[in-house]
């Protein structure tokens, strides 16, 4: 009998696939929906194979996302309605379908990087988000991805940032704004602007239009490479610090100490490793994904905070969520 925590990671690479199906083909709405079914009745009400939508569904039982009741109906358990709910701020559907379909063919470069370098071998590749922006569906589902993962944390994340006094948030690399549709939700006389790569803003003005928001979301295309950042007095970053090295990173908080009118304040919204780097295990996985897809890592709240008074913030703070994704605070004199 293998360990436990090696049996998951050997077979691991068979339940990703098997929970994006199937949320694709809709099982766990019907299931919620429903309170439960059988495999033929679902097979049914689908219109999908009987046989395979089975060995799908006793994959989910066997990885506990799934429960069986005695009279072999299946049901979702309430621990983890929240996350396959898809009228739930919390449904992970988008994120999973990323690591599904675009995460897993990238980590077959995995062998060749350590044969010969991430350098070497991605020499001759599109950018990371070239990649990820190379059509307009490619573009969609990243974004609804960076939604999904996002939106939910974000709204913890805005109550302990302590917007009550800002008036002008500047999200970079913000996408369609889920942490600023949070932070406006929160503080009511707050306004913010996205700032973003320029094929971004017609999802941004879908979602500002979905949640009530035009007139408080505005958007500013432009490349953080090229360009200075808009003014504000609080500057974000939300999973965007962890797309880029070092050097990046020091380069993108000098130019939110220019941007951020003081008395101001820069916020970081990253998973952290702790302090050994030996997990978290979200943390660890995302670690290794962000070497294939992008160019950064994750990295520690002191890693963070000694960036931050690099460029110059003052007094950083470190506010732990309930969740994977944590807050860690620069302010500007």
């Amino acid at each position: 009998m293998l360990p436990s925590e090696l049996e998951r990671a050997v077979y691991g690479v068979v339940a990703t696939p098997a929970l994006h199906v199937a949320d694709r083909h809709g099982v766990f709405t019907h299931l919620i929906r429903h309170g439960g079914a059988t495999a033929p009745e679902l097979a049914a009400a689908l219109g999908v194979d009987a046989d395979t939508l089975e060995r799908v569904l006793l994959v989910l039982v066997a990885f506990g996302v799934l429960g069986k009741t005695p009279d072999e109906r299946y049901v979702v358990p309430e621990p983890m309605r929240p996350y396959l709910d898809r009228d739930d701020p919390r449904y992970l559907g988008g994120f999973v379908e990323h690591l599904a379909t675009e995460t897993v063919e990238r980590m077959g470069r995995l062998d060749a990087y350590l044969r010969e370098g991430k350098a070497a071998v991605d020499r001759d590749l599109p950018s990371p988000f070239e990649t990820l922006y190379r059509d307009e569906a490619a573009t969609r589902d990243f974004l609804r991805a960076m939604w999904d993962l996002s939106y939910a944390p974000s709204q913890e994340i805005a109550a302990l940032a302590g917007l009550g006094d800002v008036t002008r948030l500047v999200d970079v690399g913000g996408a369609t704004g889920p942490f600023a549709t949070a932070a406006l939700q929160h503080a009511p006389a707050l306004h913010a602007v996205i700032f973003d790569l320029p094929q971004v803003e017609p999802y941004l003005r879908e979602s500002a239009q979905r949640h009530g928001l035009i007139g408080r979301l505005a958007f500013k295309g432009g490349d953080f490479f090229a360009d200075e950042l808009p003014q504000g007095d609080c500057i974000a970053f939300g999973y965007v610090l962890s797309d880029w090295t070092d050097a990046t990173c020091a380069m993108l908080l000098e130019k939110a100490y220019r941007a951020c009118t003081p008395p101001g304040r820069v916020l970081i919204m990253e998973r952290l490793f702790d302090d050994a780097r030996t997990g978290p295990l979200p943390t660890s996985v995302m670690n290794l994904t962000m070497h294939v897809e992008t160019e950064g890592r994750h990295r520690t709240a002191a890693e963070y905070c000694a960036l931050l008074e690099a460029a110059g913030f003052t007094n950083c703070e470190v506010h732990r969520t309930g969740g994977e994704k944590h807050l860690v605070i620069g302010h500007r004199k």
